[in-house]
């Protein structure tokens, strides 16, 4: 009896999967976003279907021509792994005027790394600027990384220190470790190794083993 319990939600769960993928693609053939979106995530991560990546890259292309940034972004993502640079910047920029925040971050690290386009710090800057005030953490951190370092921009301890408290504050394990740094060396904050060794253990609490690292060696 057990056995046949188990088969018969195993079906249901099946009957359940299809409906769900099957309500997706009547909504995304009416020009739903979303829809053709979330189907687009479930065959790229092989959910309630069969993982099939050109799929994915179908329904984010709907998706995206119907101005859903996320598959845009999405998008942008895939054709970076083909080192397709020159339409992932493309992608990028589409999703950035949308106000996608990854996006925004993602476009900025291509003038950054000249990838698919010229290196350019100061543009990269300026896109970074974009991504941080939509609240993307890394894009926070890698202004503070461009004042630390004097990349496109003027070099300024105290500014770059202000960044990094940004990206912190948004849970970004390297932002809080380059606040540790800061509190350490005394660059653009009074030196501290008390709160040096707080935001070292922050970044290690997030997982980053080079803060973890930096903790102990205070200690």
């Amino acid at each position: 009896m057990k056995k046949w319990l188990l088969l018969l939600i195993g079906c249901a769960v099946v009957s359940f999967a299809n409906s769900v993928s099957e309500k997706l693609a009547k909504d995304c053939d009416l020009n739903d976003s979303v829809a053709c979106y979330n189907l687009g995530v479930l065959y790229y991560k092989g959910q309630e279907v069969e993982k099939n990546h050109k799929k994915a890259l179908e329904f984010y292309t709907k998706a995206c021509d119907l101005k859903y940034p996320s598959a845009c972004n999405n998008l942008g993502i895939l054709y970076e792994a083909k080192k397709d640079y020159k339409k992932a910047l493309e992608l990028y920029g589409k999703a950035c005027d949308l106000e996608n925040p990854n996006a925004c971050g993602n476009l900025g690290t291509l003038y950054y790394t000249g990838q698919g386009v010229a290196k350019d710090y100061k543009k990269a800057f300026e896109i970074y600027s974009r991504a941080c005030v939509l609240k993307n953490p890394s894009a926070c951190n890698n202004l503070g990384v461009s004042y630390y370092k004097g990349l496109g921009v003027e070099q300024d301890y105290k500014k770059a220190f202000a960044f990094y408290a940004k990206a912190c504050s948004l849970e970004h394990s390297g932002a809080c470790y380059n606040l540790g740094v800061s509190y350490k060396k005394g660059q653009g904050v009074k030196q501290n190794l008390k709160m040096a060794k707080e935001y070292y253990g922050k970044a290690c609490d997030l997982g980053l083993q080079q803060g973890c690292d930096a903790y102990k060696n205070l200690n």
